[in-house]
């Protein structure tokens, strides 16, 4: 498992697949393929590292371009804590995907104020859910602006350097890919991979 971790941190800090392929070799040898399969299997393991204490959720969605077409990332953000809690990709913009996205934030940290930006289907969102709506205050604003463009910019990288070459591909590896990223994203996660690294300089 922590080989499996360790390539996947490689390859979120900017290395190719076969590169992190490469720089395992002195552990254990994987081929480029393991890797990108190993991309594509750790996304449940982001439950392990959810947020334990949430006080409100930032939210905001941006249009990425993937597969060569428009589609929308939907962006939880807790400020306190400065940690992504869920990301979501849809191909439409509207209050039922809204709505879709908060009931699994719901369901995952419970009943808290949401702050977005005031466009139309957060408020229906909120109102069918029975969650209270605020509109984000400049400290907040900020945060979500920050998370939401590391979000847009990493994830149309992604697409540049490993696009799918399937005919009418559904995009799950994307969907996949932005599950990872949250996980690359949190805390406990960064920890755990700083202490792999630790052993393995030690070796």
């Amino acid at each position: 498992m922590c080989i499996i971790l360790y390539g996947v941190y490689l390859v979120f800090e900017g290395l190719s697949f076969r590169a992190a392929s490469r720089a395992l070799e002195a552990f254990a040898r994987r081929s480029h393929v393991s890797i990108w399969r190993w991309v594509q299997w750790l996304p449940p393991l982001e439950r392990l590292f959810l947020a334990r204490r949430v006080r409100c959720f930032l939210v905001d969605e941006t249009m990425v371009k993937v597969g060569g077409v428009e589609g929308w990332v939907w962006v939880a953000y807790e400020p306190y804590q400065r940690r992504f809690l869920g990301l979501r990709f849809s191909w439409i913009r509207n209050s039922m995907t809204a709505e879709a996205f908060l009931r699994q934030m719901v369901k995952r940290y419970g009943r808290h104020p949401v702050y977005t930006d005031g466009a139309s289907w957060y408020p229906e969102a909120c109102s069918s859910l029975g969650l209270e709506h605020r509109l984000l205050n400049d400290e907040y604003r900020s945060l979500i602006e920050r998370a939401i463009e590391t979000v847009k910019d990493r994830t149309e990288a992604f697409d540049d350097h490993h696009p799918c070459r399937r005919k009418g591909c559904s995009l799950n590896h994307v969907k996949n890919w932005l599950k990872s990223f949250n996980l690359h994203q949190q805390p406990e996660y960064q920890k755990l991979i700083g202490q792999i690294k630790e052993a393995i300089s030690l070796k």
